[in-house]
């Protein structure tokens, strides 16, 4: 249901695209996040985005680096990130959402996709 891609390896500063793939019952939900899982620790909200109007909503630690946007015609959400650091370093998930309240949380999302590695070097 969400096709989650565009993981790697990049030096501190460098930038990657996320991108996650929505289909089936995920069309019916207007929240799509980004959550990321470093080792050791628990799954972290990173990002969201309101389907229908293209909001977007960051963490702090991220804002003024990673932009979120949808592109309506391939049903696709990007996250862009930029300026990456070693702390950025962890498995990112896409997931979906029908709480537009609670897009922090992760026990909202009833949809996950496949985690994409990211890993970013000093």
């Amino acid at each position: 249901q969400l096709q989650a891609s565009g993981g790697g390896l990049v030096q501190a500063g460098g930038s990657l695209r996320l991108s996650c793939k929505k289909s089936g019952r995920t069309f019916n939900y207007n929240i799509i996040g980004w959550f990321r899982q470093a080792p050791g620790k628990t799954r972290a909200f990173v990002s969201a985005i309101a389907w229908n109007t293209g909001t977007g909503f960051y963490t702090g630690s991220v804002k003024g680096r990673f932009t979120i946007s949808r592109n309506r015609a391939n049903n696709t959400v990007y996250l862009q990130m930029n300026s990456l650091g070693p702390e950025d370093t962890a498995v990112y998930y896409c997931a979906a959402s029908g709480n537009s309240l609670a897009y922090t949380y992760a026990h909202t999302y009833t949809d996950w996709g496949q985690g994409t590695q990211v890993t970013v070097s000093s």
